[in-house]
C-alpha cells in the first residue's frame, strides 16, 4: 500500500516506519502524504491503542529532501500543503504516539519527532535543528512544540544557534523520555509501546486533549474542561475495571474503552 514508508501492526501497538534509507528517510511530498494516510488509518484502528513513528536503517529523518525541490520554491505553500496536514494528523490522533529516534533527526524531522507524545532516543541518536544553515526557520510545528518542551531560552538556543544535540544531552534538555543503548533498543522500545498499549487509551487521549488546550484556556475554562473530560472517563470501562481492580488488590487489565 505504501513506498516511502511501512506500516506495521504489533498487537496492539502500530508501528510507522520511515523508509527512505538510501536519502537518510529524508521526506518527499509522497512521504509527507504517505504518513498522513498511515495516521487516519491508525485512528480507525480501535485495536490500536500505540503509534510508534521509527526510521529504516542509520537515520530517523533527516529533513526535506532537497535534491527533490526543483525551480522556483514557495516555501509557504509545502508547508500548507505538505508538512502542516501531517503535524496536524499527528496531533489530533488521541493515542500515544511515541517518536522512537534510532539516528539522526534533523530539520523536519526533528519537528515530526517533536510533535510524538514521548521521545525514546537511541544513544546514537542526535537531533539538529537544520534549518538556520540554510537561511530557514524551523518549521512543521518546531517552533510550538520545541519552547514547550524544553522552555524558551534553550529552544532560541538551538534554533538560532543550529548545534547538533546528543541524545544523552537531548534527555539533559527534557527533550526525550529515556536514553537508550544500541543493544536493547528493539527491545525496550517495544516494551515501552506495549506498555502504553495497556493503558486506558480513552483517558489518555483525554489528557493529551485538554494539555494541549491548556496552554490558550483560563483557570475556570481549564476547571471546567476537567470536570466534563472526568465525566467522560468516569463512564468508561476502564475506569471500572481500574477501580475494581483497585478493590481487589490486583493489576487492572484495560481494554481502551
Amino acid at each position: 500500500m505504501f513506498e516511502t514508508i511501512k506500516l506495521l501492526e504489533e498487537g496492539k501497538v502500530a508501528k510507522l516506519i520511515l523508509n527512505r534509507p538510501d536519502k537518510l528517510n529524508a521526506f518527499n511530498e509522497q512521504m509527507n502524504q504517505e504518513i498522513m494516510a498511515a495516521v487516519k488509518q491508525v485512528k480507525k484502528m480501535n485495536h490500536i491503542r500505540c503509534l510508534v513513528i521509527t526510521g529504516e536503517g542509520r537515520a530517523f529523518c533527516s529533513g526535506e529532501d532537497l535534491s527533490a525541490i526543483q525551480g522556483e520554491i514557495n516555501h509557504g505553500e509545502i508547508l500548507r500543503n505538505r508538512y502542516n496536514p501531517m503535524i496536524k494528523e499527528i496531533a489530533s490522533l488521541e493515542k500515544p504516539v511515541v517518536a522512537a529516534v534510532n539516528g539522526v533527526a534533523a530539520g523536519a524531522g526533528f519537528s515530526l519527532a517533536l510533535a510524538a507524545d514521548f521521545r525514546l532516543a537511541s544513544e546514537k541518536a542526535s537531533f539538529v535543528e537544520a534549518f538556520i544553515h540554510v537561511g530557514l526557520i524551523p518549521d512543521s510545528g518546531n517552533l510550538y512544540y520545541l519552547p514547550r518542551i524544553v522552555g524558551y531560552a534553550k529552544a532560541l538556543e538551538l534554533a538560532v544557534l543550529g548545534e547538533k544535540l546528543s541524545a544523552e544531552k537531548a534527555y539533559d534538555y527534557g527533550l526525550v523520555t529515556k536514553v537508550i543503548s544500541a543493544e536493547s533498543w528493539q527491545k525496550e522500545v517495544e516494551a515501552f509501546c506495549k506498555r502504553l498499549a495497556n493503558m486506558p487509551t480513552k483517558a489518555i487521549g483525554l489528557i493529551k486533549r485538554y494539555m494541549h488546550d491548556s496552554f490558550q484556556t483560563s483557570l475556570p475554562d481549564m476547571l471546567n474542561n476537567e470536570a466534563n473530560a472526568q465525566r467522560i472517563a468516569g463512564l468508561t470501562s476502564d475506569h471500572e475495571e481500574g477501580v475494581k481492580a483497585f478493590l481487589e488488590k490486583r493489576k487492572p487489565n484495560f481494554t481502551g474503552e
